[in-house]
C-alpha cells in the first residue's frame, strides 16, 4: 500500500475551506480530515491551500506552440510537451486540448496542424511523456466547405470527450463588430478594404451555403455517439433555442447576458475565459465574466488561451459578493469535469482521484501554483 498524509493544509472542499489532513492512498483520496494529525511523517503543508487539480475543457494554448509566429509551423510533438509543461505548471491535472478542425483561412495553421497535433497527443501518451491527462476537444467550424470529411475521421476517436459547434462568420455571434473582426484578423498582415469586403462576402457565402447542413451532421453523429456538446459564442436567444433543440449541455462564451440567461434557463452549463475575467472583459467587446458571475450565470472557468488564467480567475472570483473560494474553484475543477461526464475528479473528497494541487499566495498577492499531483503522483 502506497500512502501519504498531508497535515496543516488550508483544504478547499466543493463546499468549504478549513484547515485540515488528507490521506491518500494508492492515487485515491481515502480521507479528509478537519485539524491535525500526530501520524509521523506526515508532510507539514504549512497552511498552504490544498485545492483539487484543475480541469480544463477548452484551450488553445496547443495552436501557440504549434504556429509560434506567422508562417512558422513547429514540431508537433516538441509543441506537445512544452504545451503539457505549461499546463502542470498552471494547477491543470486534466486537459482537453482543443483541436480546431474546419480552418475559415485556406491553407493556415489550423487545417496544417490538425492532423500532425492529434497524432501527437496519443503518441506522448502512448509513451507516457505526459505531466498531466490530455483529452481532446473538436472546434468544428461548421461554415468551413471541408469539415465534415475531418470531423468523420476523428468522431470515434479514443480521446474525443467534447465535440463543440461554432461559426466565426464574421458580422455575428463573436464578431458583431466588424471593426474588432478587422483589427483582429489583420494581426498578421494588412488587408485593403477591397480585399476585406472581398474576405467577408467569401465568409458568409460559405455560411450561407455549408453551416446549418453541417451543424446538423456533426451534432446527429455526436449525440449518437454520447459524446457531450458544446455550442460557441452564443449571442441571441435564438442562438440558445436551436442549441437546446440539438440537445447541447453547454453554452462556451456567450456574447449578451440575454444568451446566458437562456443558457441558465435551459440548464446549460455556462462557460467563460479566465483571460476575459483577469483582463476586466472580452477582447471582442463582448460581455465580461465579471458581469455574469455577478449575476450567477457562470458554471467553468475557461483557461482559453492562457493556462495561468485558471487560478488567477478563480481567486478573483472568490472575492465578488455572492461568491466564496469553495464556490469558485468549484469551477475549474467538480463543474466543468461533470459537464463532460468525468465523475472521479475535480473535488477533495474520499474515493475520488488523488489529482491535487499545493497553492501558495505570494507576497504581491498572486496565487502560485507550489506542487501538481496527478493521481498522487508529482507532476509539477
Amino acid at each position: 500500500m502506497n500512502q501519504r498524509i498531508i497535515r496543516n493544509a488550508r483544504v478547499v472542499t466543493a463546499d468549504e475551506e478549513f484547515t485540515g489532513t488528507v490521506c491518500i492512498e494508492d492515487g485515491m483520496i481515502r480521507s479528509v480530515d478537519r485539524g491535525d494529525t500526530a501520524v509521523p511523517n506526515a508532510q507539514d503543508w504549512a497552511g498552504d491551500w490544498l485545492m483539487p487539480g484543475l480541469v480544463e475543457v477548452h484551450t488553445d494554448n496547443l495552436e501557440k506552440h504549434l504556429s509560434p509566429r506567422p508562417g512558422v509551423l513547429w514540431n508537433a510533438h516538441s509543441a506537445m510537451m512544452v504545451h503539457d509543461a505549461q499546463c502542470a505548471a498552471a494547477g491543470i491535472t486534466t486537459v482537453l486540448d482543443s483541436v480546431v478542425i474546419g480552418d475559415l483561412d485556406a491553407g493556415g495553421a489550423r487545417c496544417q496542424t490538425q492532423h500532425t497535433s492529434i497524432a501527437a497527443l496519443h503518441q506522448c501518451r502512448d509513451e507516457g511523456l505526459m505531466r498531466v491527462e490530455h483529452l481532446l476537444h473538436l472546434r468544428c467550424e461548421v461554415s468551413a466547405p471541408d469539415i465534415l470529411e475531418v470531423f468523420h475521421q476523428y468522431a470515434d476517436d479514443s480521446l474525443l470527450k467534447l465535440v463543440s459547434v461554432m461559426d466565426h462568420t464574421p458580422g455575428q455571434r463573436q464578431w458583431r463588430d466588424l471593426t474588432s473582426y478587422r483589427r483582429y484578423s489583420e494581426r498578421n498582415g494588412r488587408y485593403s478594404d477591397a480585399e476585406f469586403d472581398a474576405m467577408i462576402a467569401e465568409r458568409k457565402a460559405d455560411q450561407q451555403a455549408f453551416a446549418l447542413p453541417h451543424r446538423k451532421v456533426i451534432v446527429q453523429a455526436s449525440r449518437a455517439r454520447n459524446i457531450p456538446l458544446a455550442s460557441h459564442d452564443d449571442t441571441l436567444v435564438s442562438d440558445v433555442e436551436l442549441a437546446i433543440e440539438e440537445g447541447v449541455g453547454i453554452s462556451e462564451f456567450p456574447t449578451t447576458v440575454a444568451a446566458a440567461q437562456a443558457a441558465r434557463k435551459a440548464g446549460l452549463a455556462i462557460v467563460m475565459g479566465g483571460p476575459n475575467m483577469v483582463k476586466g472583459g472580452s477582447h471582442s467587446g463582448n460581455v465580461s465574466a465579471a458581469e455574469l458571475a455577478q449575476l450567477d450565470l457562470l458554471d467553468v472557468f475557461s483557461s482559453d488561451y492562457v493556462p495561468s488564467s485558471l487560478l488567477l480567475a478563480t481567486f478573483m472570483l472568490g472575492q465578488l459578493d455572492g461568491w466564496s473560494l469553495p464556490k469558485a474553484v468549484r469551477t475549474v475543477t467538480r463543474n466543468a469535469a461533470h459537464s463532460i461526464g468525468l465523475q472521479d475528479r475535480g473535488e477533495v473528497a474520499p474515493g475520488l482521484r488523488a489529482d491535487l494541487l499545493r497553492v501558495r499566495m505570494t507576497q504581491v498577492g498572486t496565487p502560485m501554483v507550489v506542487e501538481t499531483w496527478l493521481g498522487a503522483q508529482r507532476a509539477h
